[in-house]
């Protein structure tokens, strides 16, 4: 049965959802059929999780709406009803258990269930470990979720939402901070589930991999529908086209500025089990990209540079003067800042406000005569980074949780160049980051080198370095293999060399 002919798991119009006089979506149609993996496209703010939230049950929608699920309709439905149905999600916030394990984490909803019944821990890890061979997926099942990268927790959340009789499945950037080796290993099970007659909706940024594995894709924009296209001849520029409205460049922005003055010198940092001898220089306003699969030892080089860790070996000098910060907070002083991968847990405090969030960095520039914060200061502080970086917000109170992906990573920006750094360390940047939103950050990445800011680019996606970089260096189990100039190769040339 083709996916043409095959019945409808889902068939959604005229769905609409309005938040306080705001259509968060405005009459928008949507359909999956039995065994295709469709895609549902658009920046971030559109209104992709707020459809996703409306089939699960967690929204309901505006009078006028129709919702087929399995070919009933139905007025609404809860979120336990979508669970028995077989609808089920894979968020980008993950909503795990950071202090269970991965057995634990995974079996979760069977060990709880709805009603009272005896734990067995055995049976537990024998579910978990039979989902993780479904996934081809090796994990010790006994070590606490807290303890894993964060590319091992998204496959663990993969395992737990796939438990059970899924019928129906929304992945939301399942692949946004997994290896090409993982990456690959996860569309081939998508390709099962859909064999299998499993649905699946994928959400993601990185469009490459969107065209790979959905035949349709429904694009959204607005929170209205911009149109359902087949995959098929199907470019990544068009689709980023129909996504933002906008035609976006490709173009290498590379530049020499091999005559400007060194800011970053390594020479043979070595750090045991990690990475080896590493030597490298970042000059004056240069953006030098750093490329590699994920457990290359790039972001654990990033951790030793900004006082994280440190080295068993080797020297650092920043400004020529010598750099060996002991802590976060010395790299700090010495000019060093650091953008981190993991923006949810380690880039910001999700309740806190804005505000907060942009000032506290440099609280202590912000204190009056009497120790205490001067708000007049505070908030001068905040509008400035908010007015340059262009943060698209309600009020500096609101929770910073209430920003999409790519203006909580803009917020970050703000809080680490309030410090005035000489040095910039950006760990994949735009993990979670739509496309439009990616194409304003390296905007921003951009005019920063301009002004003189030395900046270190850390990403697995090899367009992203090899479009905004200066230079790109690409690390192998623990070390600099090569050096690249963005102008003399290609994405596919540079792909061939780090996914070998």
């Amino acid at each position: 049965m083709t996916p043409d002919d095959a019945p409808f798991a889902l068939r959604l119009s005229n769905v609409s959802k309005t938040f306080g006089g705001l259509k968060a979506l405005d009459a928008v149609d949507f359909a999956v059929r039995a065994g295709e993996v469709h895609c549902l496209a658009g920046e971030n703010g559109c209104g992709k999780s707020t459809l996703i939230k409306i089939v699960t049950g967690v929204y309901t929608a505006d009078p006028g709406a129709h919702i087929e699920l399995f070919g009933q309709a139905r007025d609404g439905i809860t979120p336990s009803e979508a669970r028995e149905l077989g609808i089920a999600v894979i968020w980008q916030d993950l909503a795990l258990f950071p202090h269970m394990t991965v057995a634990e984490n995974i079996a979760f909803d069977g060990m709880v269930g709805n009603l009272p019944r005896l734990l067995s821990r055995g049976a537990a890890r024998a579910e978990a470990q039979a989902m993780l061979d479904r996934l081809g997926v090796r994990l010790d099942l006994d070590t606490r979720l807290n303890t894993l990268p964060i590319a091992q927790r998204q496959l663990v959340a993969i395992a737990r939402a796939l438990m059970g009789a899924a019928r129906l499945v929304f992945m939301d950037e399942p692949t946004a901070s997994l290896t090409q080796s993982e990456t690959d290993g996860l569309l081939k099970v998508v390709q099962t589930l859909s064999e299998q007659g499993v649905s699946v909706v994928f959400v993601s940024h990185r469009l490459a991999e969107v065209l790979e594995i959905s035949t349709s894709v429904t694009v959204i924009r607005d929170g209205k529908l911009v149109g359902v296209y087949p995959t098929e001849g199907l470019t990544q520029a068009r689709l980023g086209e129909l996504m933002t409205g906008a035609i976006l460049s490709s173009e290498v922005t590379a530049q020499d500025r091999s005559g400007a003055a060194p800011v970053l010198q390594v020479e043979n940092l070595t750090r045991v089990g990690e990475f080896q001898d590493i030597s490298l220089t970042i000059r004056r306003g240069e953006v030098v990209g750093l490329t590699g699969l994920i457990g290359a030892g790039r972001t654990e080089l990033a951790h030793t540079l900004i006082g994280m860790t440190q080295p068993d070996a080797g020297h650092m000098t920043l400004n020529g003067q010598p750099l060996r910060p002991r802590n976060i907070r010395a790299a700090i002083a010495a000019g060093i800042a650091y953008v981190s991968e993991d923006r949810l847990s380690l880039g910001l405090i999700q309740p806190q406000s804005i505000a907060d969030n942009t000032a506290i960095s440099v609280l202590d520039r912000l204190l009056n005569g009497l120790g205490l914060i001067a708000s007049s200061r505070k908030d001068r502080l905040v509008r400035t980074w908010i007015d340059q970086l262009s943060v698209k917000i309600g009020h500096p109170d609101d929770p910073v949780s209430t920003l999409s992906g790519g203006n909580q990573q803009r917020v970050v920006l703000s809080k680490w160049l309030a410090t005035e750094p000489k040095l910039i360390i950006l760990d994949s940047p735009t993990v979670g980051v739509d496309v439009g939103a990616r194409a304003g950050i390296f905007r921003i990445v951009r005019r920063l080198a301009d002004e003189g800011l030395a900046i270190l680019l850390i990403s697995d996606e090899v367009s992203e370095v090899l479009t905004n970089a200066d230079r790109v260096l690409h690390m192998e189990s623990g070390r600099l293999v090569n050096e690249i100039d963005p102008h003399a190769t290609t994405v596919e040339e540079l792909e061939a060399q780090v996914y070998a």
